[in-house]
């Protein structure tokens, strides 16, 4: 289980668009990270790429037409749930709840449903209008926990830093239960890379190009990329997905 360190040093570190510099050890395991102390470093933001407004997926450009190479038992799990679809018409038994999010990746790809952006020293978050979810990317110059402090979680655990105006994003410990995509399934060994970055000649398009590799599951590399428009004059709306919760028979 991730142990919970309390902050409770005064922020030593500098932030340098949203990136920290090391910050300054106050004994053997407490660390200020500018995500939790950002007083004083909103500045910096204003070097960051103008990422404001939502964004909603453009289905005129879509990711491709490359599809994970799995492998493996996860080959065949998809092939019985493929012939199960098909002599079912679709009606393949659904396990947990309607209402439960995605996770990653596929929430990335959700297409009817807009995203935000907010900046903030040492921290993108990432807020998600379907589910009412949000994603936070550490970009404070922390680095992912320990094997056995990593709990696995929907949105996995994502730190990132910025290359000129593109944020790259690492992430790992992703819960299985997430999928590849619909009947896909991935191992606790999925890896996600991701480059977030506004179009070249564009700045009303921004492109998240993912790359996921699975020892486990996919034979090779998995490359996909989602396109967003944007939207000055929307705002995300109340998504309440219990109050019409309903089973389906």
């Amino acid at each position: 289980m991730r142990t919970r360190h309390l902050l409770a040093v005064a922020l030593t570190g500098a932030v340098c668009a949203g990136i920290a510099v090391a910050p300054r050890a106050q004994d053997a395991t407490n660390h200020a990270y500018p995500a939790a102390f950002p007083k004083g470093h909103y500045e910096a933001l204003n070097a960051l790429p103008d990422w404001g407004g939502v964004w909603v997926l453009d289905f005129t450009r879509p990711g491709g037409n490359e599809q994970p190479a799995l492998k493996g038992r996860y080959l065949a799990d998809y092939r019985t749930w493929v012939q199960q679809v098909k002599a079912t018409h679709g009606n393949v038994p659904h396990e947990g709840s309607y209402c439960l999010a995605p996770g990653m990746p596929i929430m990335m790809g959700v297409g009817q449903y807009p995203i935000e952006f907010l900046f903030t020293p040492g921290r993108v978050t990432i807020h998600f209008e379907a589910w009412m979810q949000w994603r936070n990317i550490f970009t404070d110059g922390r680095g992912h926990p320990a094997a056995d402090d990593l709990d696995p979680t929907f949105y996995g655990d994502s730190i990132g830093h910025w290359d000129g105006g593109t944020l790259v994003v690492d992430t790992v410990g992703i819960k299985t239960v997430t999928g590849l995509s619909q009947g896909m399934e991935h191992s606790d060994k999925l890896h996600l890379i991701e480059r977030i970055h506004l179009a070249k000649n564009d700045p009303n398009t921004l492109v998240d190009e993912m790359t996921m590799e699975d020892p486990d599951a996919l034979a090779k590399p998995w490359h996909l990329t989602h396109t967003y428009r944007r939207s000055r004059d929307m705002n995300l709306l109340e998504f309440m997905c219990e109050e019409n919760d309903r089973a389906i028979q």
